[in-house]
């Protein structure tokens, strides 16, 4: 057998990888901060921090951000029983809604949410759009749920728009109009 060989190829897969997780998590980084400079986040260089960077999206897309941690926590500490990847699965589908709702802020067709299965394209995407992010976009109807919704208040980030506090009219809310 040729154990230099085949240490030598699994160095070579190893470093590969290595490099396109670099990459894919520069060019994320990079689009995330050009998603937050339209969404008025003061301080783009919250998308280059892991964990935080998702909290903010997800505060974006007006889901709670503490969900990111509960998804991460039971992921990790479930694992060993073989039903962490649950919460991986839940945590992929609360993304989806978030990147629902920041689509719709930032004016694009909600079909273009089938891009986040490829969230380096959706993101891409988004970042290059010429729309500028709208404020007036109702209240997701989540937005009341105690466990979805909200509530967070972040210096430097933008917060939910209600019309009195602790009660969301969405009848008051203009719909978003969409380019053709």
């Amino acid at each position: 057998m040729d154990y230099p060989g085949i240490l030598a190829a699994n160095l070579a897969i190893f470093a590969g990888t290595a490099l396109i997780g670099i990459l894919g998590y520069v060019v994320g980084s990079v689009f995330l901060s050009m998603i937050f400079a339209k969404a008025g986040v003061e301080g783009t260089w919250r998308a280059w921090v892991p964990v935080y960077n998702m909290m903010v999206f997800f505060k974006l897309g007006d889901l709670s951000p503490w969900l990111v941690l509960y998804g991460f926590g039971g992921a990790v500490l479930l694992s060993w029983i073989g039903i962490g990847f649950l919460f991986s699965l839940a945590l992929f589908v609360a993304s989806g809604l978030a990147a629902y709702r920041i689509g719709l802020k930032l004016q694009t067709q909600p079909v273009w949410v089938v891009l986040w299965l490829i969230p380096i394209v959706w993101l891409g995407v988004m970042a290059f759009n010429k729309a500028h992010w709208n404020v007036a976009v109702a209240p997701a109807q989540w937005a009341g749920n105690a466990f979805l919704g909200d509530r967070t208040v972040w210096q430097g980030l933008p917060a939910q728009r209600r019309d009195e506090p602790g009660h969301l009219n969405q009848a008051a809310w203009p719909q978003p109009e969409y380019p053709q």
